[in-house]
């Protein structure tokens, strides 16, 4: 079962939302495999959902572009963006399950676990009723 939001994301949104969360995980992972590693498992994961998202196959096979998620970035801000977001998230949880399986689910979730996790609210702000 898809789940529809109330309101589809526009795909500038969408896009500047996706560049936001790769930067931060390329921030915490370049310092452990580098920018190529980065690089290497966002292309494998653009591959790995390229057949649902037949837009995507292209992404990741260009040697001019500076890179993968430039590519996919482009493409999202070309297209519809349901499935701009659609395609994102499925981006993600591929690129999270591949590096999990090379190191390990608990690293790995050490390593993103700080992005997907909302910041606690602070003590002097009031419950919502």
């Amino acid at each position: 079962m898809k789940l529809a939001p109330a309101r589809p994301p526009a795909a500038g949104s969408t896009t500047a939302a996706t560049l936001g969360i790769w930067q931060e995980v390329a921030e915490r992972l370049e310092p452990m495999i580098g920018r190529r590693g980065v690089d290497a498992l966002i292309g494998r994961s653009l591959h790995l959902i390229s057949p649902a998202f037949p837009w995507l196959a292209r992404a990741g096979a260009s040697s001019s572009a500076p890179g993968p998620l430039a590519n996919f970035l482009a493409r999202l801000e070309a297209g519809d963006p349901a499935e701009a977001a659609e395609a994102s998230l499925a981006l993600l949880l591929t690129f999270t399950d591949l590096l999990a399986t090379l190191i390990g689910a608990s690293l790995a979730g050490r390593l993103l676990d700080p992005i997907w996790t909302l910041p606690a609210p602070s003590s002097s702000e009031e419950p919502a009723p």
